[in-house]
């Protein structure tokens, strides 16, 4: 059944909400929606308290390795963490606390698939698939086509997230995590087109996120996906300084789908 899942977007080693679209390298065009003053540990902890499980910890960019091991350890074995991630780190991080890693930039060398540094990936966590989440976060191309994205969502690859990606990389991970990056920390609403594919193409769970500002929301993913999509709320929510929903009526929305 559909969930509300959470997030700690970590920037320079603060907890942000940032405009996917905006995050490249130089940063002089980014666009942040919200800086918190709280320390990583207290989304975590906030996190914990509500039950809220599969939160992803995104490290964007350097200098976020001490804010994510903080996250981590203040509900160790719970969260999932991304960014930066390979085969020579993987298990560090699962060693670390992560629940599991999330791994995108990795896996396509030169805008390629790697099969090859996937298996290696695999291999770091002696055969368990269990550990990984494979982030297919993509930007659409036209009507009817996504292209997995990466590089903080500014290098678009070869790889189209289609039923034939999906059905390709299944066996090799635990879930997928997909941002629809054109609609990440917009709050205008979400890619309902790619929501409904990706109930259609996936057997394992899969997270989307990326434009998503109420309950309403949550009520169209479950309804476009029927129940197989789980969706993640950011620069909308209260604790967030959103204005769209509150994190406590998210925890309620989810109690009610149990």
């Amino acid at each position: 059944m559909t969930k509300f899942r959470p997030c700690i977007d970590l920037h320079a080693g603060q907890v942000k909400q940032i405009v996917g679209g905006t995050l490249d390298s130089t940063t002089t065009s980014l666009q942040t929606n919200f800086i918190s003053p709280h320390p990583p540990s207290h989304f975590s902890r906030l996190y914990r308290d509500n039950d809220l499980l599969g939160a992803h910890v995104i490290m964007l960019g350097p200098g976020n390795r001490e804010a994510a091991l903080e996250s981590l350890q203040a509900w160790p074995n719970h969260l999932q963490v991304g960014g930066g991630i390979t085969d020579a780190n993987a298990k560090e991080w699962i060693d670390a606390g992560a629940e599991k890693v999330i791994i995108t930039s990795f896996l396509f060398p030169n805008k390629k698939f790697s099969q090859e540094r996937l298996d290696a990936v695999i291999a770091a966590f002696g055969g368990d698939k269990s550990k990984l989440v494979i982030d297919l976060s993509c930007r659409r191309k036209g009507e009817d086509q996504w292209f997995v994205a990466m590089d903080k969502w500014q290098t678009i690859t070869d790889t189209e997230v289609n039923e034939a990606t999906i059905k390709a990389l299944e066996p090799y991970c635990s879930e997928f995590l997909i941002h629809a990056a054109d609609n990440e920390g917009l709050q205008k609403g979400i890619d309902e087109k790619l929501v409904q594919r990706l109930a259609e193409w996936c057997s394992i769970p899969v997270t989307y996120a990326g434009g998503g500002r109420n309950l309403q929301d949550l009520e169209a993913v479950k309804k476009l996906s029927n129940g197989k999509v789980d969706l993640t709320i950011g620069s909308a929510l209260d604790c967030f300084g959103g204005s769209g929903v509150t994190l406590a009526e998210c925890v309620e929305w989810n109690r009610r789908q149990e």
